[in-house]
């Protein structure tokens, strides 16, 4: 049940994805518009750190889009346009074009529908940390093979980044709100272009602005009863980074395998394994990259001394003592 009347429309992504990720899908390749060798981190002082972070820029829609017709080919239904409603004695309320009404019965009811998920409501399971994102394309000079993530202390908990595509960037930032100063997500991010401008970064005018929200802390628990979440609804986003793809094609596939075992087998608490081999795989990870969001944000005043503990381009930020 998609509540888009097009799969993957509006991209609200950076739109890179680690090499690796390719080797998990079966479909996707044709979405990919170019390859990226590294990561420059650049610091508010100037300070410039090059990590090698092999990936591909890709046009997420194309991407999404690949995905959904290997589903539909392997049986399933898809349908568009339509909103989940309310979920009434086991049953899924969904609302339809021109405002028709069904029901849908299922033994397994999977949550993949972002971070204000309806479904995780159902549950309990709420994204209550959230950072909101701005993003626009705009022209590059010249190609690059690499991406850029840029810190300034005028992007509260965040960071700008510019995304290569081709003769064009994704060039966004995300920031968390500061009790102090009121959110000028969008004036922040006027001043951004200005810089990368200044610099010979972009040319042009931006265009294609999105927004989006992203998860910037884990959830825990996803399964209850016959439900269970994946992606961003399971809060399953790097909470320094963002990234996000990555843990929803892997969960999303594991949240499918168990699902349908345990819809096979009529055993619903087969279910629970979902939450074992997620978290086995993932939950280290974030819960590292939460407790150095906290430091982050604690100590942004002094975002010179505590940047290197706080972003993956570094080894302080691996140390267990943070």
């Amino acid at each position: 049940v998609e509540r888009k009347a097009k799969i993957g429309a509006p991209v609200r992504c950076a739109e890179y994805i680690p090499a690796p990720l390719l080797g998990q899908v079966e479909r996707g390749r044709e979405a990919v518009v170019q390859s990226v060798r590294g990561m420059r981190t650049i610091l508010p002082g100037g300070e410039e750190k090059e990590t090698a972070a092999p990936g591909f820029m890709i046009h997420r829609d194309q991407f999404d889009r690949a995905l959904a017709e290997a589903a539909r080919r392997a049986g399933a239904e898809i349908r568009l346009s339509t909103r989940v409603l309310s979920r009434e004695n086991g049953k899924v309320m969904i609302g339809e074009r021109g405002g028709y009404v069904s029901t849908v019965s299922a033994s397994v009811i999977i949550g993949a529908d972002g971070p204000h998920s309806t479904v995780g409501r159902w549950i309990g399971c709420v994204n209550r940390n959230l950072m909101p994102a701005l993003q626009v394309r705009v022209a590059l000079p010249a190609s690059m093979d690499h991406t850029e993530i840029y810190f300034h202390r005028e992007i509260y908990g965040g960071y700008g980044w510019l995304f290569p595509k081709g003769q064009e960037a994704n060039v966004g930032l995300g920031m968390k709100r500061r009790e102090d100063r009121p959110p000028p997500l969008r004036q922040a991010l006027d001043q951004f272009l200005i810089r990368l401008a200044e610099h010979g970064k972009i040319r042009g005018k931006p265009y294609a602005m999105t927004a989006g929200w992203l998860p910037a802390e884990p959830i825990g628990s996803v399964v209850k009863g016959n439900v269970l979440l994946a992606g961003d609804a399971a809060g399953q986003t790097h909470p320094i980074t963002g990234a996000g793809i990555l843990p929803a094609v892997v969960c999303g596939r594991m949240a499918g395998e168990i699902a349908a075992e345990a819809a096979g087998s009529g055993d619903l608490d087969l279910l629970k394994t979902y939450d074992l081999q997620w978290r086995d795989l993932f939950w280290d990870t974030l819960e590292r990259a939460f407790r150095r969001r906290q430091l982050l944000e604690r100590e942004w005043d002094r975002l010179d001394q505590v940047i290197k503990q706080c972003w993956v381009a570094f080894r302080e930020y691996y140390a267990e003592s943070q």
